[in-house]
């Protein structure tokens, strides 16, 4: 089994360092041309199956990845991405910041993280992210299959979490993943190793999601 896991192509709210989350916020023109240089990228993939976070964002994403070609594609909640409640909308950039001071702990300290209202905390995302990921490992008809699952920042991130079993502490790893980076990993018996981490196939210059 080989995933090739994507976050979704750039957004309005990317570009303007608004938190998403769950808010349903479609790609930008500008996002949908990484997609679709992506889809180039992996054009000599055969992908099997595709699963995609149910927000429109990575729906796109995938759909512009596999176009014109005939994949099954299945939503699943347990990628979706993670829940921000009463902060989605806000602006995190370090020059037009309006959220909480505590909220810095989101990207400083996600083991001491507290969810606002109507939020999730990492923990969560990486219990459901790793039941993912536990359900897909044992489907006997896709241990030969080549699985694109397009998903978003966080959610992403607590894949890899799972799949590097690293502590809350290290839920970033090495960063949010730039918009339509490739992650592919190799999963044999049940084990996953990581090939290759945070790949673009575009030249086009993205700002770090932090700034």
């Amino acid at each position: 089994m080989r995933l090739y896991m994507v976050r979704h192509g750039e957004t309005a709210w990317n570009k303007e360092r608004r938190i998403q989350g769950q808010a349903d916020i479609p790609l930008n023109e500008f996002g949908r041309m990484l997609a679709e240089k992506t889809a180039k990228g992996l054009s000599d993939i055969r992908f099997d199956i595709c699963y995609t976070s149910p927000l429109g964002r990575a729906r796109e994403t995938a759909a512009l990845i596999l176009a014109g070609r005939q994949v099954p594609v299945i939503e699943d909640e347990r990628i979706a991405e993670m829940a921000f409640g009463e902060y989605e909308g806000r602006c995190c950039s370090r020059s037009g910041w309006n959220l909480p001071e505590e909220f810095r702990r989101f990207f400083d300290a996600p083991d001491r993280y507290q969810a606002p209202e109507g939020g999730e905390n990492f923990g969560e995302v990486k219990e459901r992210t790793g039941k993912f990921l536990e359900e897909l490992y044992t489907k006997e008809e896709y241990q030969k299959s080549n699985i694109l699952i397009a998903t978003h920042g966080a959610a992403l991130a607590g894949l890899l979490n799972n799949i590097k079993d690293k502590p809350l502490a290290e839920y970033w790893g090495e960063g949010v993943h730039k918009n339509c980076a490739v992650t592919e990993v190799e999963v044999t018996g049940g084990k996953p190793v990581i090939i290759s981490e945070n790949v673009v196939y575009y030249d086009d210059e993205v700002e770090p999601w932090e700034d």
